[in-house]
């Protein structure tokens, strides 16, 4: 009878410890899981950011924790970005994670204050990024200057490119009349209700003597 307790304490010890090795391996394991880090980093969207500052901004230079990296902190972080306007996060397989950015462009630069107008309507300082964009080189009417923003978000970004200088030129007739110069050397007349034509420009040229 003896024999047959010490055989059933034996099993007992055994399947305890068997338990805590198995528990111990799923331990592990989660542990090397949730620490594995980030192996891939994917940035679509943009075109003002560099890849490295988005990335720096998100807080992820040094490949954290990809378990741990939540899409919520990534936007948190990017939120403060004025030329971000949207971010989507995803993760993949093989702990890559995709960052799509949806930016917020420059629509021109207001040569008398010096400030970019982004396409979310705010005005920030202009710095390294203004480079290339047209300038506004003076006042428009307060009570174009919202409408104007609105008619300049319609331009299609590759148009807007073209674009060196833009003049507001009212006349008695109109007074939402503005002169577009473009890089080529041509000159564009709109008026708000028409700055849509614009995007035909290169439709237009062609046919365009001297």
């Amino acid at each position: 009878m003896a024999k047959v307790i010490k055989k059933r304490r034996k099993l007992k010890i055994v399947a305890v410890l068997l338990f805590l090795l198995i528990l111990f391996g799923i331990g592990f394991v989660g542990y090397v899981l949730l620490d594995m880090p980030i192996r891939n980093i994917l940035i679509k969207g943009n075109t003002l950011l560099k890849d490295q500052e988005i990335i720096e901004q998100a807080g992820i230079e040094d490949y954290p924790s990809f378990l741990r990296t939540t899409a919520h902190k990534i936007k948190k972080n990017l939120s403060d970005n004025p030329y971000i306007g949207s971010v989507k996060v995803h993760k993949q397989f093989f702990n890559k994670l995709v960052i799509e950015i949806e930016e917020n462009r420059i629509l021109y630069i207001d040569s008398t204050t010096n400030q970019m107008m982004l396409s979310s309507g705010e005005s920030i300082a202009s710095d390294e990024h203004s480079i290339g964009h047209a300038f506004l080189i003076n006042e428009v009417a307060e009570v174009y200057k919202q409408e104007f923003i609105e008619r300049m978000n319609e331009i299609q970004p590759e148009i807007l490119q073209k674009v060196s200088e833009i003049k507001y030129e009212p006349t008695e007739l109109d007074q939402g009349r503005f002169l577009f110069t473009m890089s080529d050397g041509n000159y564009v007349y709109l008026t708000l209700t028409k700055f849509k034509n614009i995007n035909y420009y290169e439709d237009v040229l062609p046919q365009l003597e001297g």
